[in-house]
């Protein structure tokens, strides 16, 4: 083999070692099955296998590249799985995040498709904000923007966020904006502001969407307060959401408590307060839910969990929440929804 060649093999590797030392790159993911069983009223009992019912079924990759003077750059690709079909779970492939971010001791800037504040508000509940017993049935489901067409609920495309620096002592906070560039309901605006430590979590969250030059902006707007301590977790929640003259006030509390060293017990309750709709639209004054839910997660390892969750929600007037988060055809207003789902979790 000739010098020449030699030696750029040479560089090439000592450029890879220096690479290395200054980078990372993390394949990671969950597989999330469960056996469930939903009844929605008039539309009927369902049984089948289910994905991602204690956490979102996902694969993902990121990475942060040490740039010198405390600055770092990172991505984050991350695609939902639909681990019964093998089947993404939406028409975007990097439909859970798809972001670039420049890190340093002023924060971070990060840009693409990801998460809003006023749902990275409302993540911290018993159920891991999933599965038939979760209160996010009402933080993102169907009937959560109030029939106004926004697409926020949890995430935005074409989005900008600014994260405060993780050395405040436990504050964090969060801006994000994201244009609309032509798609009705995308455009954003919100923030997020609040306080960790050992024993509590405090935030705040504000957001609002355009809907349309005709139409009044979608607005939400929440409180989240977790109490921690030996015995358990407090969740709690004050979620508001409104479009117009209707709105939504959301109340949710619920438990994780430990009952041995591998398992813990979930209990959690939500009343929704709807009112300002037209009668008949499941957003009038009468069309108010109420969820109770209660379940079991037993470690098997740091990575391994066997789970079980049941629910019910209670519909009145013309509401129609489902524990399947977006209402079945033929379940009428007032009726009840119930789900049962025992499944297994891995992460890697």
């Amino acid at each position: 083999m000739k010098k020449p060649v030699l030696l750029a093999l040479a560089c090439s590797a000592m450029a890879s070692t220096a690479f290395a030392q200054t980078s990372s790159v993390t394949l990671f993911g969950v597989a999330d099955a469960a056996v469930r069983q939903v009844k929605n009223g008039s539309a009927g009992t369902v049984k089948g296998v289910t994905s991602g019912a204690n956490t979102t079924s996902r694969l993902g990759v990121r990475g942060v590249e040490q740039l010198g003077g405390g600055l770092s750059a990172g991505f984050h690709l991350e695609s939902g799985v639909e681990l019964d079909t093998g089947a993404a779970n939406a028409s975007k492939f990097w439909n859970r995040r798809s972001t670039v971010s420049l890190m340093g001791e002023f924060g971070e800037i990060r840009l693409g498709r990801d998460t809003t504040p006023t749902y990275n508000n409302a993540l911290n509940d018993e159920f891991g904000i999933v599965g038939v017993g979760s209160r996010g049935v009402f933080v993102y489901g169907s009937s959560a923007v109030l029939g106004s067409g926004a697409t926020t609920a949890q995430r935005t495309d074409n989005g900008v966020s600014y994260f405060l620096p993780k050395n405040l002592g436990g504050w964090f906070g969060q801006v994000h904006v994201a244009a609309g560039e032509g798609v009705v309901g995308n455009k954003y605006t919100g923030g997020r502001l609040g306080f960790e430590n050992n024993t509590f979590l405090v935030g705040g969250a504000i957001g609002q969407t355009d809907v349309g030059s005709t139409q009044p902006k979608f607005k939400n707007y929440n409180l989240l307060f977790n109490y921690k301590s030996p015995w358990g977790t407090l969740h709690t929640l004050v979620d508001v959401k409104k479009w117009g003259p209707r709105k939504a006030q959301e109340l949710s509390i619920g438990a994780t408590v430990p009952v041995t060293q591998a398992g813990s017990f979930r209990v959690g309750y939500t009343t929704v307060n709807r009112s300002g709709g037209p009668v008949g639209s499941g957003y009038a004054d009468a069309d108010d839910s109420t969820r109770v839910a209660l379940g079991y997660v037993h470690e098997m390892s740091k990575r391994t969990a066997l789970y079980g969750t049941y629910a019910n929600i209670s519909n009145k007037g013309a509401a129609r929440s489902s524990v399947l988060y977006t209402t079945p055809t033929g379940m009428r207003g007032g009726e009840s929804s119930s789900g049962l789902e025992v499944g297994m979790r891995h992460s890697f």
